[in-house]
């Protein structure tokens, strides 16, 4: 995700702020940070007598030492399970994603698998995987490890659950970017076993999607981005592939709102390319669903876990 262009954007904007700003960037804020995001979202879709659902999102975990090791996969898992939500999310890129010179051991997929069964929701976890995880040739692997260990994993397809009496749809698609349709088709058989007029979630890995998807889903939940691992104050998200520039520039994170279709995008956890996040802390993120018109704040509520 970040380039080499966009490292020397980087060092030159950093300069002037010396070295504490270059070892946040470096060591602290991708090794040691952790927020948890807080987002209220209201659909019209969401009855207003239903209870709000508390959704529970972990992305991007790309696991690897010494900045992702499976302890502290589990230990992100534990704290996202502490927060009580309803329902768990995993929205893909569990492998590592660094160049090899900043890695100083690969973690297998059955150690990073068994680091999340920390977590624990009512509703389940559930799971969709990532570019990463097909284009590494571990997706099988992941797959049979995450039914192994109870999470569901959907791909093209969808669930119905309950929420204290309220019932709704989830359904998840299969990589955009290794989709011969770029996910269009995908959607299509996803949402062909809704029936009903039971709000839907939809889970995907990367955002791109939204563009297509049809005004019943109520809530879409992605992540891929990871925020860009950079925001410069006054210049922007630079290590940003460029779909991600002019109007959709809104896709890089938070809360996307457009024809009362709304999207929430994670900036995840891990790291690509190089081992950097400035002003862009690994979070996991906790979302409120709830009707129209029962709550009023917009804006993210983001602490330190």
């Amino acid at each position: 995700m970040i380039t080499r262009r966009s490292f020397l954007t980087l060092g030159a904007a950093t300069v002037g702020s010396g070295l504490i700003g270059a070892t946040n960037a470096f060591a602290m804020e991708p090794r040691y940070r952790l927020a948890v995001t807080g987002w209220d979202v209201e659909h019209a879709a969401w009855p207003t007598s239903a209870p709000p659902l508390r959704i529970g999102v972990m992305t991007d975990i790309h696991a690897v030492e010494p900045w992702m090791p499976a302890r502290r996969v589990g230990d992100i898992a534990a704290r996202l399970t502490a927060l009580k939500p309803d329902m768990i999310v995993l929205l893909g890129d569990y492998v590592n994603a660094l160049r090899p010179r900043f890695v100083s051991r690969p973690v297998p997929v059955r150690e990073w698998v068994a680091a999340l069964a920390e977590l624990s929701a009512p509703l389940g976890v559930h799971a969709v995987l990532g570019n990463h995880d097909w284009l590494s040739g571990e997706a099988p692997a992941i797959r049979r490890a995450f039914e192994r260990a109870g999470i569901g994993v959907l791909e093209n397809r969808a669930v119905r659950l309950s929420h204290r009496g309220s019932r709704f749809w989830l359904a998840g698609v299969i990589d955009q970017m290794v989709s011969p349709t770029c996910g269009i088709r995908d959607l299509e058989t996803a949402l062909d076993a809704v029936t009903g007029d039971d709000p839907l979630i939809l889970l995907t890995h990367e955002p791109d999607i939204f563009h297509v998807t049809p005004k019943r889903v109520a809530l879409t939940l992605a992540g891929h981005t990871h925020g860009g691992q950079v925001y410069i104050p006054f210049i922007g998200r630079p290590g940003l592939p460029r779909q991600y520039s002019g109007a959709n520039a809104d896709f890089a994170y938070g809360h996307i709102e457009r024809d009362g279709r709304h999207m929430v995008v994670s900036s995840g956890l891990g790291l690509s390319g190089l081992p950097v996040r400035f002003l862009v802390p690994p979070e996991i993120v906790m979302i409120t669903l709830r009707g129209a018109g029962t709550f009023g704040v917009k804006l993210p509520l983001t602490t330190e876990a």
